[in-house]
């Protein structure tokens, strides 16, 4: 009979896909602000053409997502919207000590999808000609602190403050503006910025002296291989180009 033989080879097989020492692609859960979505798809896809592995990021608030790390949450890295939520984990001993770097310097904007709706001096918001202003919860959000300090600035937000849609996230402030519920938001320059194409609706690029500079940093969380390869990778010229394409600043 020649079932013994067969049996032999194909234990053979699974025996040799399945050995220690193989190269076997994994996959890392990236907690990531959510105004850096198309950039790190971006980034993930050409590291994961480089390599066997996977990146899948999971968007949200950088408050939301610090709390639930926080809690344990099975994050292997965080791609934050500000400083402060890394350096608390560093000092917290939950993100591995000197791997917090900063990885982008994010723009805010004053968008609305209607051309010629936003002028270049943002004098619309003065005019009050609108029903919903878009921003994200300054609570949570660091985007949304900056919309905030624009505001103070202005002098309009107790003005205003009847007329602002908070969204959990700049994701959702995003989706606020571009779905209709609200004329215009503040939303990160990164959303309505893509390579190589004009920026669809009018927008006002808020001076940077309106607002605290959005530094946004990533910190490591578990000793991952994969892991700190990725963010090796985050650090590299090819995706630093990335970041920039995508209406960024880098360090």
């Amino acid at each position: 009979m020649r079932t013994q033989p067969l049996f032999s080879m194909l234990l053979l097989a699974v025996t040799m896909v399945l050995a220690p020492g193989q190269s076997m692609g994994e996959e890392i859960r990236v907690a990531v602000a959510s105004n850096f979505t198309a950039a790190i798809a971006s980034i993930a896809k050409r590291f994961e053409v480089g390599t066997d592995h996977k990146v899948t990021p999971i968007f949200g608030s950088t408050g939301k997502h610090y709390a639930q790390i926080k809690n344990g949450a099975p994050f292997d890295a965080f791609f934050a919207a500000d400083v402060r939520r890394p350096e608390h984990l560093e000092k917290e001993g939950v993100a591995l000590p000197g791997s917090r770097f900063t990885y982008a310097v994010g723009k805010v904007v004053l968008w609305s999808p209607r051309t010629g709706y936003v002028d270049p001096q943002a004098s619309v918001l003065e005019r009050g000609e609108f029903h919903h202003l878009a921003i994200a919860n300054p609570k949570f959000a660091p985007y949304g602190k900056a919309a905030q300090e624009v505001l103070q600035e202005r002098g309009l937000w107790g003005r205003l403050s009847g007329r602002l849609v908070r969204g959990e996230n700049i994701g959702q402030t995003f989706q606020f503006v571009n779905s209709g519920n609200a004329e215009l938001g503040f939303v990160a320059y990164s959303q309505v910025k893509r390579p190589n194409q004009p920026i669809e609706g009018s927008f006002w690029e808020v001076p940077q002296a309106l607002y605290t500079p959005i530094e946004q940093q990533a910190v490591l969380l578990k000793d991952n291989e994969v892991a700190r390869a990725f963010l090796s990778f985050v650090r590299s010229d090819e995706a630093l180009k990335i970041i920039r394409d995508h209406g960024y600043e880098t360090p």
